[in-house]
């Protein structure tokens, strides 16, 4: 497993990391082969939020039943969880009662006793910078998280919270796949009049500013072809794409899964690839695309499969 920095601390971190957004429904021993599966990988970085789950807390309330982790397994993992969120209205709130209410929330469901990252889970539109470096200060001095980040974030929402708040922002979670990469391809087409691609939705190359500022990116939905609608993996939609992913994964001797992994944590940013699947093979396979050497003919050949323009 590779590791990366996670942001400017001195942390390393596994380039790959298991969510947990569905585990709710598995029984204990299925959540525990899960996470076995995850940690023979080399992955030991485990991603939450308190919206996970049918109810509040669920997921991570079910993780801590199922895992019972004593002090030295805590010490040894990594716990991220994220909060901002409210489902049923106001949708989202960056106060300083929800965040620190959403945070002692956490910590009761994980029954530990500090959360290592705490993400702000999409931006909230009525965001006031004071109150949430407020609640990152009180969770900071009380030893209940250790260090901070974002979710969704674009630069210049980073920038305005960075206004206020003195805690480095360590990460910033983001969607990327290879059928989903505007982050990446928008610079790729930068200039070019008449191309779609060449637009800039992010409010200013997020991944670029990311790297500049020594911020962690995250790709959720690492295998989704968009938001939410079916994997490229094997869809008849996308069949250049398959044929060159299947004819790389036997040229490395691995699963389509592990090159789709390959393709984003190839990038020189550090990227982290979070995995939503319940399915312990399936981490296997994915966790094999850590390392992967791709070259630059092979990552470019990927790209442009997925129907991006390289000039």
């Amino acid at each position: 497993m590779k590791l990366v920095p996670l942001g400017p601390t001195q942390q390393q971190v596994p380039n790959v990391v298991l969510g947990l957004m569905r585990i709710a429904e598995l029984d204990d021993d299925a959540i525990r082969k899960l996470v076995g599966a995850a940690r023979d990988a080399g992955i030991d970085f485990f991603d939450h939020a308190d919206v996970y789950g049918p109810s509040l807390h669920e997921c991570e309330r079910r993780f801590a039943q199922a895992m019972q982790l004593s002090p030295a397994d805590r010490a040894n993992v990594t716990v991220q969880t994220k909060a901002g969120i409210v489902p049923d209205g106001p949708y989202f709130d960056y106060s300083y009662e929800h965040l620190i209410e959403a945070a002692e929330g956490s910590l009761r469901a994980l029954e530990t006793d500090y959360i290592d990252i705490l993400l702000l889970h999409r931006p909230d539109a009525l965001v006031e910078p004071d109150e949430v470096a407020r609640a990152f200060d009180h969770l900071e001095s009380s030893g209940k998280v250790r260090a901070f980040g974002v979710s969704n974030h674009t630069p210049r929402q980073i920038d305005l919270l960075k206004k206020s708040v003195k805690q480095p922002l360590v990460a910033n979670q983001l969607q990327l796949s290879i059928t989903h990469a505007p982050i990446i391809a928008q610079g790729v087409a930068a200039n070019m009049a008449d191309l779609q691609q060449s637009v800039t939705i992010d409010g200013g190359g997020i991944l670029d500013y990311c790297r500049l500022h020594d911020i962690t990116v995250q790709a959720w939905s690492p295998y989704q072809a968009g938001f939410f609608n079916g994997v490229f993996l094997g869809s008849p939609d996308y069949p250049e794409l398959n044929q060159v992913i299947d004819r790389l994964a036997a040229k490395y001797d691995v699963t389509p899964t592990a090159i789709a992994t390959a393709w984003i944590t190839r990038h020189p940013a550090g990227i982290q690839v979070i995995l939503g699947t319940t399915k312990p093979e399936r981490v296997t396979a994915a966790a094999a695309g850590s390392d992967i050497p791709l070259s630059r003919a092979e990552w470019y050949e990927l790209f442009r499969a997925a129907g991006y323009r390289v000039p």
